[in-house]
Parts: structure tokens; C-alpha cells; sequence
């Protein structure tokens, strides 16, 4: 079992980082415009997370480009819709910061903070009462748990007792500033202990996300009840592509860097038998080849026609009423 997951991870791991490496590349083409913002060093948290939660809604921020390609969305509709192509996920308006697939329960890049944690709630109460088990996992950043909108959102999911995972990823900065003078509260989970269950987890350690998603979801299945673990992560890219990052020390960077997510588990992996030298060089050749071809397809993609301004401006009810 660890030997597949350990190939599974990699595989989904490196995939993330390459591709948004490749998107980082081609923005300063000027080939993908406005936002971009990038999980680099936070791929654990992704991975592990979407693979133990399996199957449900998921609602997260919009640093979601890795979430999307964990949960099946094709690696050639997110690079189209990062180049803003008619063939994009989200037919070229969302860019980078709305990535959105209904089909896959995938509600991703809210580009407003801690916005989409109310709606997670809402479609776990949904959920519940349509007597479905899947849940809701709801992701979000340290910074969106000093939001109004948080609390409300903790507060009538255990009131209600609706099976949501909320899972904050603690990079420690919300943009450029750092938690500790921002939050009253250092260590995030305190914040839900009085609401729900909650629990600490090493956020660059796939396997350990994994596990504490596993274990989360099985209470919100049989309880029905809401969970909240804290990841601790770290991401190497500044907040956006228009940020240095030179807010944080050379010193503090390298020392989070020593443990990048991904070596690690190539590390563990290579030293328990779970994957060989062989295996990580074909992974990462199938890599290089989904990530150029991602580009290629997005490079030979139209763009989105004018006719397509004025269309999914109103749902179909509210279109027929509407002059």
C-alpha cells in the first residue's frame, strides 16, 4: 500500500511543481496575464490532502492550481485557461484565479478571502440533508482564519453539525505578513478547539497530511459533524508573481527549503524501497511530457470569441426573467 501511494504522490507531486514551474515560465512570456499565484513548497498539502478526502465537494482559495490537477482536472484545460483560451476549464474568463469544475465537485479560486468557507458550509448542510456521507473539504490560508467570515462559518457548521474538513494551510504569511503580527492566535487550530474536533499535522510531509485527512474523514462520515486540522507549510514563491518575497530572510527560506516536500518523500521513499531510481527518472520524463504538451495546447487554443462576453452572465432561471 505504501509502495503504490508513494508512487501515486510522487507522481502527483511533481507534476504540480513542474507545471507550475512551466507556469511561472510562461508568464514571464507574456503568455499568461493577471494573477498567478503559486503553491510551490505547499504540494503536500495539496496532494495528501485531495487523495485522503477522496471523494465530495471541494472548495478552496485561489493558490489552487496543484488541487485542480490532484482532482483530475486535465493539465491542457488549466494551462488553456491560464492563457486565457476558449479551451480553458473556465472557457478563458477565470485565469488562474478561478479554476472551476462542477463535473468533478471542484469549486475552486474564490478570489475573494475566506469568501468560499461559508459556501463549503452551505453545501455540507446540503449534503446533509440530502442524507449524503462525501462531505465537504474546505481549504484555505492562515490569513483567511482573522476573517469575520471564518468564524461565522465554524460557528453555524457545528451548530448545525454539517460534515465539512476544514483544512488550514499555515505558511505563515498572509501575503507579506508574517502571523505573528497578525493573529492574536499563533497556532491556528485554537482558534476551532472550542467548536469542533481539530488536530496539527506537518504540512510537508504528504504521508502525514494523508493520514490526519483519512482520519478526519471518517468522523465526518459516521458523525456527520465538522473537523479542522492545521497543516504547517511553507511556500517558496512570493505571494503573487509581482511579489519579491524579500519580506522574509535568505536564512528562513533556506531553512524551510531543506525540507521541500517532495524530497522528502523521495527520500523516504528511496530508503524504505518504496520507489526506485528508475521509477522517479520514467515519473519525471511522463512529467516534462504533460507539462509540455499542457503548453502546446494552450499555445494552439483560440481565444475566447466576443459573443462569449455576454454568456453565463445569469443562471438559466434568472435569464428567462430578466430582460
Amino acid at each position: 500500500m505504501s509502495q503504490t501511494l508513494a508512487e501515486k504522490f510522487y507522481y502527483l507531486m511533481k507534476l504540480g511543481r513542474e507545471f507550475e514551474i512551466r507556469c511561472k515560465e510562461e508568464y514571464l512570456k507574456g503568455n499568461i496575464s493577471g494573477f498567478l499565484r503559486l503553491a510551490i513548497g505547499e504540494e503536500a498539502v495539496h496532494v495528501g490532502a485531495v487523495v485522503g478526502f477522496g471523494k465530495g465537494d471541494l472548495f478552496c482559495p485561489y493558490r489552487e492550481h496543484v488541487l485542480a490537477l490532484v482532482r483530475g482536472i486535465d493539465p491542457k484545460l488549466i494551462m488553456a485557461e491560464l492563457f486565457g483560451k476558449a479551451t480553458g476549464v473556465s472557457k478563458g474568463k477565470g485565469g488562474s484565479m478561478h479554476l472551476y469544475e462542477p463535473k468533478m465537485d471542484f469549486y475552486g479560486g474564490n478570489a475573494i478571502v475566506a469568501a468560499h468557507i461559508p459556501h463549503a458550509v452551505g453545501a455540507a448542510y446540503a449534503r446533509k440533508l440530502m442524507g449524503e456521507k462525501a462531505g465537504v473539504l474546505c481549504i484555505f490560508g492562515d490569513g483567511a482564519t482573522n476573517n469575520g467570515t471564518f468564524f461565522e462559518a465554524i460557528n453555524m457548521a457545528s451548530l448545525w453539525e454539517v460534515p465539512v474538513l476544514f483544512l488550514c494551510e499555515n505558511n505563515y504569511y498572509a501575503i507579506g505578513t508574517h502571523i505573528s503580527r497578525s493573529s492574536a492566535i499563533k497556532e491556528i487550530h485554537l482558534k476551532a478547539r472550542d467548536y469542533m474536533p481539530t488536530e496539527v499535522v506537518d504540512g510537508m510531509d504528504v504521508f502525514a497530511v494523508y493520514e490526519a485527512v483519512l482520519r478526519a474523514k471518517a468522523y465526518i462520515e459516521e458523525y456527520g459533524k465538522p473537523y479542522f486540522i492545521e497543516a504547517i507549510t511553507y511556500r517558496f514563491e512570493g505571494h503573487s508573481m509581482a511579489d519579491k518575497g524579500d519580506y522574509r530572510s535568505p536564512r528562513e527560506l533556506e531553512m524551510f527549503k531543506k525540507r521541500d516536500p517532495i524530497k522528502l518523500l523521495v527520500e523516504r521513499s528511496l530508503k524504505e524501497g518504496w520507489l526506485t531510481e528508475e521509477q522517479i527518472r520514467i515519473i519525471d520524463q511522463k512529467v516534462e511530457a504533460i507539462v509540455e504538451e499542457s503548453v502546446q495546447f494552450a499555445l494552439s487554443s483560440p481565444e475566447p470569441s466576443e459573443e462569449e462576453l455576454y454568456t453565463d452572465i445569469y443562471c438559466g432561471v434568472c435569464s428567462d426573467v430578466i430582460p
